[in-house]
């Protein structure tokens, strides 16, 4: 049984309306339909979703991401997304409000907000095929390193600072079999550059 899409941290969530911008929501969502068309954000057939998207909100601490359990949904509207206002990695903590909780990854997303004030959005997808040709190729999570919890976030912090993923912005986390993670200053870039790996993997297949 896979254990994807299952929140690890404490999440402090408060029920609110959702009231994203107007022209955010239309960014973020079409980049991530983008995304769930090519099956890079969807579910595995377990039913357990996988895949996220998100976007600084304008403050160091405070992002847009997509709920948890949204990654079925072939579209979302403004209910599908939460604003996390606050985080606490070493108390594994999340402070979030929307129609539903933030993303199961949302520590990983944060914690990459928190290394560069230049990073404006994070990709979070999954894919067998392109993991497999891009894990130790990029800079990779150790297998042991769980998504979800501290310790990944703790070693998405230690690979900014360690490696050249300033650059390739791409990482791939090898204890979250399948998982990869774009960022860049922009939602598209974040989401164009694991898009553009995926459509030249499907070329050289």
């Amino acid at each position: 049984m896979r254990d994807e899409g299952y929140i690890k941290f404490d999440c402090r969530w408060t029920r609110l309306p959702i009231t994203i911008p107007p022209l955010l929501f239309s960014e973020l969502n079409g980049w991530r339909d983008r995304l769930y068309r090519l099956g890079l954000i969807g579910a595995y057939p377990d039913g357990i979703g996988f895949g996220n998207l998100s976007a600084r909100a304008g403050y160091q601490r405070e992002f847009w991401i997509t709920s948890s359990s949204t990654g079925h949904l072939d579209q979302l509207t403004p209910e599908h997304y939460a604003r996390v206002t606050d985080f606490n990695v070493s108390k594994n903590k999340v402070w979030c409000w929307g129609g539903h909780k933030a993303s199961s990854e949302t520590m990983s997303h944060a914690v990459l907000y928190c290394c560069d004030r230049r990073i404006k959005a994070v990709a979070h997808v999954h894919n067998k095929l392109l993991w497999e040709r891009l894990v130790n190729h990029v800079p990779t999570t150790a297998m042991d390193v769980l998504y979800g919890t501290p310790e990944m976030a703790y070693a998405l912090q230690d690979l900014y600072n360690t490696t050249d993923l300033p650059q390739q912005k791409i990482l791939v986390m090898a204890g979250h079999q399948d998982g990869i993670v774009s960022f860049g200053n922009s939602i598209a870039e974040a989401s164009e550059r694991v898009i553009n790996l995926y459509k030249q993997l499907r070329n050289d297949l």
